[in-house]
């Protein structure tokens, strides 16, 4: 697997990964305003996406956008492909964002689902989260689809 940054060609890809799980977190295919966030990211070289060796007929394996601002550090979006899951693709994608940009001392912050939230345990989240050293601070607003959100926070030295 190559975890790289993103570029132009790669926004059909956070596409089809967004269409897999809009089911938890809402409409993004069609929504205008997650477009031109992607495409930010991608233009601002704060996006990774994360193919097999050979580039894939099938779509990116996994995607990130990331906030690279000190002291704080926001995991805006993070999405692993059905068939990736639980192969490590998210770890190497958050391993890759912690090298490239992020200088501690810092914290790294993502919103995820809340506890009582059903992709909860279904997506893995908060588990992979926590084995990454996360540990859950505050809740927040719901999320458009209207189900529970919670802080994770992990400090870097």
């Amino acid at each position: 697997m190559i975890v790289r940054l993103a570029e132009e060609r790669d926004f059909p890809g956070f596409l089809g990964l967004a269409a897999q799980v809009e089911h938890w977190f809402g409409p993004m295919v069609e929504d205008a305003g997650f477009h031109d966030a992607v495409r930010e990211h991608i233009r601002r070289s704060t996006a990774l996406v994360a193919t097999p060796e050979q580039e894939p007929l099938g779509g990116p394996r996994g995607g990130l956008l990331f906030g690279a601002e000190a002291p704080v550090y926001h995991v805006h979006w993070l999405v692993v492909s059905r068939q990736a899951r639980a192969s490590g693709v998210g770890r190497e994608l958050m391993r890759d964002a912690t090298r490239r940009w992020v200088r501690g001392p810092a914290d790294i912050e993502v919103v995820t689902f809340g506890a009582g939230h059903p992709g909860a345990s279904a997506s893995g989240a908060r588990v992979f989260y926590e084995r990454l050293g996360f540990t859950p601070a505050e809740t927040v607003a719901p999320g458009p689809e209207g189900g529970p959100r919670q802080l994770f926070r992990r400090a870097v030295g």
